[in-house]
């Protein structure tokens, strides 16, 4: 059979992340894998917040266009750069198994630990908020790009301290970078550290391949988190952060909102078998409960 074409950005961690699924599949099903870079408009425009130039469909539309074009076969994502309503063309067919959630701090050892008012770099409206109801003293300016890209912003000076995923630094092998926050101070960012593969809906035989591969636990709980976003009506400008884990049958999810400031903010948790349902009557309980300066930030 022809190679399967995998389309996946150019970032150094995209293509880390394309390699795990081709030799995954290579393990699984013995098959070619021909990666394909496809650029996408979030990786050219990098001086301003992709809040501002469109929101995560910035990650995805040409992967997106690619695929439905029949260019690629199967694309490869950071799922917590997916946009939560995805075309009806496409379906996440698989995802690996999730890697360390946590966030790590670089620059300091603790958020406590930061100069009075310093100054931390991040794009995330989730790690804004967190760090400045941490530290409200601190001032967070943008820092976009890609983990080195980042890291250089932050060796010149531009910042005192940036945060970044735990599992992206590892994958790249930078897992001694910055010192890991505990996800009881700092939840982290919904589906962070899962990666999903999607294809085309109609293509029974890539999405029975990429069924070998899925790792169920991570699906289960990174469905969980998206299904709670959706129900949230978050946009890339909503400060949420969430996190589901799986024990047998039973999926826990922990969720909070924050004002943009992180000067007010909603937390809860819930249990149970099914975590669709779980996770929208857990999004309607945050929204009733939220302050204004909260609720602000969702419902579209």
């Amino acid at each position: 059979m022809p190679p399967i074409r995998l389309g996946t950005r150019g970032s150094p961690l995209a293509l880390t992340q394309a390699n795990m699924v081709k030799d995954a599949l290579a393990a699984a099903h013995g098959v070619a894998v021909e990666i394909c870079v496809i650029r996408t408009t979030g990786d050219r425009v990098q001086d301003r917040a992709l809040a501002e130039i469109g929101g995560k469909a910035l990650w995805t539309k040409e992967l997106d266009r690619a695929l439905l074009g029949g260019e690629i076969d199967i694309a490869v994502h950071s799922m917590k750069d997916v946009e939560t309503i995805r075309p009806t063309a496409i379906v996440i067919a698989a995802m690996l198994e999730r890697a360390d959630v946590r966030d790590r701090l670089v620059g300091a050892d603790s958020l406590a630990a930061i100069r009075p008012g310093g100054v931390v770099g991040t794009s995330s409206p989730r790690r804004r908020a967190q760090v400045l109801r941490a530290r409200p003293d601190v001032s967070v300016v943008l820092f976009r790009g890609n983990v080195d890209t980042r890291l250089a912003k932050l060796a010149a000076g531009e910042a005192d301290a940036t945060l970044l995923a735990a599992a992206g630094l590892k994958r790249l092998g930078r897992h001694d970078v910055g010192s890991a926050i505990a996800v009881a101070d700092m939840l982290p960012a919904p589906a962070q550290g899962a990666v999903g593969i999607e294809c085309r809906a109609d293509d029974a035989a890539v999405r029975a391949m990429l069924a070998a591969i899925d790792h169920a636990p991570t699906h289960r709980a990174v469905a969980c988190e998206r299904a709670l976003l959706a129900t949230l009506e978050a946009t890339c400008h909503s400060p949420v952060a969430a996190l589901a884990t799986i024990d047998g049958e039973t999926v826990t999810l922990r969720a909070e909102l924050f004002s943009e400031d992180g000067a007010e903010h909603v937390a809860a948790a819930a249990a149970g078998a099914d975590g669709m349902a779980l996770a929208a009557d857990l999004a309607r309980a945050l929204l009733d409960a939220a302050p204004t300066a909260v609720r602000a930030g969702f419902g579209g």
